[in-house]
């Protein structure tokens, strides 16, 4: 049997940006993305602390050490600049495999900086 576990979490990251005519996704700052395990274009769940709203899209690599969270596309209208958003990926394993999982959660600074 295979069970979905949370596999990386953001947490508290503050929009810099947001471009609606853009194609979608999200822009990550390589260094959070390198921390946090995750991949360019894996799915990761938005959870928008700031408003309540919450959608899935796909991971973009931004410049490193930029401190860059940008959402870009149609969901560019869920997000204002400086809202505080969870970003989260879960994997699919085992069931077995899942009991001895552990996720990687970071928890930025302001800046968008590992503490």
């Amino acid at each position: 049997m295979f069970i979905e576990v949370l596999k990386s979490k953001i947490h508290r990251a503050t929009i810099t940006e947001s471009d609606l005519n853009y194609i979608g996704s999200i822009t990550i700052d390589e260094d959070l993305i390198d921390a946090a395990n995750l991949l360019e274009n894996e799915k990761v769940h938005i959870y928008n602390i700031t408003n309540g709203e919450r959608f899935e899209t796909y991971v973009i690599n931004g410049e490193r050490e930029s401190g860059i969270i940008s959402i870009n596309g149609a969901a560019a209208r869920k997000v204002a600049i400086e809202d505080k958003i969870i970003i989260v990926s879960y994997a699919s394993m085992e069931l077995e495999e899942a009991r001895h999982f552990k996720p990687i959660i970071l928890f930025p600074d302001g800046n968008n900086k590992l503490k």
